[in-house]
């Protein structure tokens, strides 16, 4: 007798066009009965790297192995937890990509838990096995379940990297709800650059849904908080002030996010 083929999960096809749209994110995707990436191989699911201090150092090493170059560019060498806040805002920051990417592009948050999403160690790349996921149809429940994806899957990695990253609570949730205001705005602007358009709408779409997702009274995550910018030819630009540094300026002095709180408004008008 013939077996059924099973039926395709809609967020296969999220997240292909949200691979097309973000080339930076650099996620290998598994089907349903596809096996795990081998530990051996370097690789370790989020559950590893919340409960397994080898899993957790194996990671850290690799991000300080990937900086150090960089680092030693200019003459220092990156120190322990500013490779853990490095390696934390990336892991975060694409998290937030790939379970906004989905509701912003479908309408759906997927569930993505610990033991559906691998990290690689020697290159920072990930593989997920994509599973459940929510669709609703009021706007503020699906952004509420965005949150709520978003603070499950992060928070035991919060309570792992707090001493490697010398970071305290409120500081480690400055730094997911700026890697997910973060997440939402980049998609709105890659939206514009695949279009074409001359006009950011779909940037300025995703500043209002990033303002709206995180509104300042939803704790554990705090505001948004981005404002505009008026430079002298008249032209305007969103921005927002990061909570917490990723502290990308301790391996290239000098590099600071243009969303970084060293960095003043007339800098990030001339680098807008």
């Amino acid at each position: 007798m013939p077996v059924a083929p099973r039926p395709a999960n809609p967020l296969d096809a999220d997240y292909r066009l949200l691979f097309d749209l973000c080339p930076v994110l650099r996620v290998r995707l598994l089907a349903a009965d596809e096996p795990a990436p081998a530990r051996a191989l370097g690789w370790y699911s989020a559950v590893e790297l919340a409960t397994d201090p080898a899993a957790l150092e194996a990671a850290l090493a690799g991000e300080a192995a990937r900086i150090a170059p960089v680092a030693a560019g200019h003459g220092t060498a990156p120190r322990p937890h500013v490779a853990a806040s490095r390696l934390l805002h990336h892991y975060l920051w694409s998290v937030c990509v790939l379970i906004a990417g989905p509701w912003r592009l479908g309408g759906r948050v997927p569930s993505i838990d610990g033991a559906n999403l691998w990290f690689h160690a020697p290159t920072g790349d990930f593989a997920l096995r994509p599973h459940a996921h929510v669709a609703l149809p009021g706007e503020d429940e699906l952004r509420a379940e965005l949150r709520a994806a978003v603070v499950a899957h992060v928070e035991p990695l919060l309570a792992a990297f707090a001493a490697p990253a010398r970071r305290g609570t409120r500081a480690l949730w400055g730094m997911v709800t700026d890697d997910l205001a973060s997440a939402i705005w980049y998609l709105g602007k890659r939206l514009d650059e695949s279009a074409g358009s001359a006009v950011p709408a779909e940037e300025d779409a995703a500043v209002a849904a990033a303002t709206a997702v995180l509104p300042g009274h939803t704790a554990p995550l705090l505001a948004a908080d981005f404002r505009v910018l008026c430079g002298e030819d008249g032209r305007t630009h969103h921005t927002r002030t990061r909570l917490g540094c990723c502290l990308y300026y301790a391996i290239e002095p000098g590099g600071a996010c243009v969303t970084c709180p060293r960095t003043g408004d007339e800098e990030r008008l001339q680098r807008l």
